[in-house]
């Protein structure tokens, strides 16, 4: 009787019961015109496989609720069959971020074709970052916002980032996978990576950390200092390979920016 109820626990209750976690970040290069800057993330949504339009319309409410001035999705929009769930991804029209909603992609979104998760993303409003950068004015500061193609995939290049990226104000960078920190804080240039991938190992067990993907597994969930810089990881929306989840919540981050003193 006990393993059936964790089991009906793991699989219907946990995954549906979303975390908000709140962390303040200080980035040393953030004008005071940020002070407070609200960003929320998701990640590893996988529309459509284990995850239908409710949860994401419910997804969408949570982080609505939090105000966010930044919203930023950081990979596997969708799993390995992309063209039967991008349509799920229209629900992401009702973020409603008070600057804008940007996105990388993920192993999963590019596995197959990544067309169609490009053209549905575009299609609902948000932009998305492949080795580019995107630049938030608040009067005359700016807050860097990069991000780069998949690493799993060798998609990405931290050179063509570097290159777009001015010498002065606060990055942050958004990488699909976590473990591609090494790389980020080694240029000296960001404050701040955000991440996905791992879902945080999805079963967490006192014996057992779970699963966690290739480059994932130094920094797979939560917050780590890396050099100077924060690598904080997201365990992410929904599931793979086993649709159940056990210590170990889908959530949403929140981070308030800070200024330094």
């Amino acid at each position: 009787m006990l393993v059936f109820a964790l089991s009906v626990y793991a699989r219907k209750i946990e995954p549906n019961w979303l975390e908000i976690t709140h962390i303040d970040i200080e980035l040393p290069k953030l004008d005071r015109a940020f002070n407070g800057y609200r960003i929320v993330q998701i990640s590893d949504l996988h529309a459509g496989d284990g995850i239908d339009r409710a949860q994401l319309e419910k997804v969408v409410e949570l982080v609505n609720a939090q105000n966010p001035d930044l919203v930023v999705i950081t990979g596997d929009l969708v799993s390995r069959r992309p063209r039967q769930h991008v349509n799920l991804l229209d629900t992401l029209t009702k973020l409603r971020p008070r600057d804008i909603t940007l996105s990388v992609l993920g192993n999963h979104d590019v596995f197959n074709d990544p067309t169609p998760v490009r053209q549905a993303i575009a299609k609902a409003g948000v932009t998305l970052l492949e080795n580019t950068v995107y630049n938030v004015q608040r009067d005359r500061s700016t807050l860097h916002i990069a991000g780069v193609g998949d690493v799993f995939a060798e998609l990405d290049d931290l050179d063509r980032v570097l290159k777009q990226l001015p010498a002065t104000g606060a990055a942050i960078m958004l990488a699909h996978e976590p473990d591609f920190a090494d790389e980020s804080a080694a240029t000296g240039r960001f404050g701040l990576q955000l991440s996905g991938h791992s879902h945080g190992g999805q079963i967490r067990l006192p014996f057992y950390d779970g699963y966690v993907p290739d480059l994932s597994r130094k920094y797979p969930l939560g917050r780590y200092q890396v050099g100077n810089m924060i690598q904080y990881t997201n365990r992410g929306i929904g599931t793979i390979k086993i649709y159940s989840r056990f210590n170990c919540r889908p959530e949403i981050s929140v981070f308030s920016l800070v200024a330094s003193s």
